[in-house]
């Protein structure tokens, strides 16, 4: 426990949505839920005023769709989140050499290893400069905590969300702490708090007052000993700048059982690929290949296979994936696959090539990897100036748009465009061999509507744009660079479940 609050903790105001807001300027002010928009999609991140109607992260999307009919639901864009995230991470560089993030949009920063802050002023003003840098360069807010442990700055940022700070003076701990429930501490999700809430315990006052040796009693050895430490505001867990992933994976929910083995296969095969892109993006090889299926009735399975040494081929990996895959029953349904590698190393066994070549021309042959099903994407409903139109596109179940219509001209709903004469805009919706496009872009007033055919040759989807202009001989936008563990793994959290919605586009 330090004597100064030193110790600063970062998250970004509804990131996911609050980047839509930024990047789209017809939704700035209207609810935005972000997240799968199939039926067993899941939210994501809900801005503030989707958050007045009742809706909140990791809520079914049909429930947030029944609270929120209005607003308007869109797909993760993670090329956007993570150019945008790497600005804000830099900033956080500029303050000290220990930088823990946690996901796209959380972090830790030591300032006293940085050299920023010793004491309450210097530590109130680095934490007010860097909301002031943030806002300037991403054009979004981010809420602060200040204190002298990371548990007490995470709590300082959630009491000041939204775009706020809030500094825990070192000795005010106990009297903090005291009133608040006990699902506030670190490690008490729903099963804990209500056990702790049959014996009598629904503050974190109630929790020091009870002491070591009944919660240890209550709860085990380590369990009770943590949570009696931070009962009392302790918490001696240093800023780490890096750490170290224990393994790299990815999965999919599809919004109906697949029942075909051979598509099941060809998922398997999708995964794996994705999940060798993760792994190389980390510079990592990894040596177990894991398969998860949950069945139609909610039944999870795991198989694993350790191979000879650690790789990073993805023939290797998906040979290894549909091996286990045969031992495992699907006959009655799957509704989620996942492929994951643990084992991870920093080098590859270069004789695993070989045995990957061996496997392939000695097993049956699957699509190729250029044929095989798209990543899902969803469709979003823009609210707003009577511009609400539905969107679909493709989805874990093949593509909406006519088959008739080639890949490279479906422009899934929420996707920047380019078109020759009015420039950039995002697909507000597409359907029946037609795009709408709202041209606008950030910085811009909310734009007009048009709608155009599919294949019209001066409609191209684009990348992204910065959230603020360049200043004049800078770049604003950050080079493309691979994936850490951590924006990997909120990645696979919250895009596990893009699906799409349904609707068309009128011309």
């Amino acid at each position: 426990m330090r004597s100064a609050p030193t110790i600063l903790h970062l998250d970004m105001d509804a990131f996911f949505a609050a980047a839509e807001q930024a990047a789209k300027p017809s939704l700035r002010g209207k609810p935005v839920v972000v997240g799968g928009l199939g039926p067993r999609g899941v939210v994501s991140t809900a801005s503030y005023e989707a958050r007045r109607f009742g809706v909140h992260s990791a809520m079914p999307m049909g429930q947030a769709r029944r609270l929120a009919p209005n607003a308007a639901y869109l797909v993760p864009r993670f090329s956007l989140y993570r150019a945008v995230s790497e600005q804000v991470m830099e900033l956080l560089g500029r303050l000290s050499p220990l930088v823990e993030p946690l996901s796209l949009d959380e972090a830790f920063v030591d300032l006293e290893a940085g050299g920023t802050a010793d004491d309450t002023a210097s530590a109130l003003a680095a934490g007010e400069r860097l909301r002031r840098d943030i806002r300037a360069v991403t054009g979004l807010s981010g809420s602060v905590g200040l204190a002298g442990s990371k548990m007490l700055a995470k709590i300082g940022s959630e009491q000041a969300k939204p775009d706020g700070l809030v500094l825990i003076e070192p000795g005010t701990e106990r009297a903090l702490l005291g009133p608040m429930s006990v699902r506030t501490l670190p490690g008490v999700g729903p099963a804990t708090g209500d056990h702790l809430r049959r014996a009598g315990m629904t503050t974190v006052a109630d929790l020091a007052e009870a002491g070591e040796d009944e919660l240890v009693r209550l709860l085990g050895k380590a369990h009770g000993a943590s949570l009696y430490r931070m009962a009392l505001g302790r918490d001696d867990r240093a800023v780490v700048s890096e750490r170290d992933a224990k393994s790299v994976s990815v999965e999919d929910t599809f919004d109906v059982d697949l029942h075909d083995r051979v598509r099941v296969r060809t998922e398997v095969d999708r995964l794996a690929d994705r999940c060798v892109e993760r792994l190389r993006a980390a510079g990592r090889s990894g040596r177990t290949v894991v398969l998860k299926v949950r069945r139609y009735d909610f039944s999870t399975l795991t198989r694993s296979e350790t191979l000879r040494g650690p790789t990073d081929d993805p023939g290797v990996v998906r040979e290894a994936a549909g091996r286990l895959l045969e031992s495992v029953d699907t006959t009655g349904g799957v509704r989620l696959l996942g492929v994951g590698v643990t084992g991870l190393a920093d080098f590859t066994q270069e004789d695993l090539f070989a045995q990957a070549a061996a496997d392939e021309s000695a097993a049956a042959p699957h699509a190729p990897a250029d044929e095989r099903e798209r990543e899902p994407a969803g469709a979003e409903r823009a609210a707003g100036d009577g511009a609400a139109e539905s969107g679909a596109a493709e989805s874990a179940g093949g593509p909406a748009e006519a088959p008739d219509v080639p890949a490279e001209r479906r422009f899934p709903a929420g996707h920047d465009v380019r078109h020759r004469e009015f420039g950039a805009g995002w697909v507000q919706g597409s359907g029946l061999r037609r795009v709408t496009v709202r041209f606008e872009e950030p910085g811009s007033a909310p734009g007009r509507v048009r709608t155009f055919w599919a294949d019209d040759p001066d409609l191209e989807l684009s990348e992204p744009l910065p959230l603020v202009p360049a200043v004049a001989g800078q770049s604003s936008w950050p080079a493309s660079r691979p994936k850490s563990r951590s924006e990997s793994r909120s990645e696979r959290d919250a895009g596990r479940s893009g699906g799409s919605g349904s609707g068309r586009a009128r011309p």
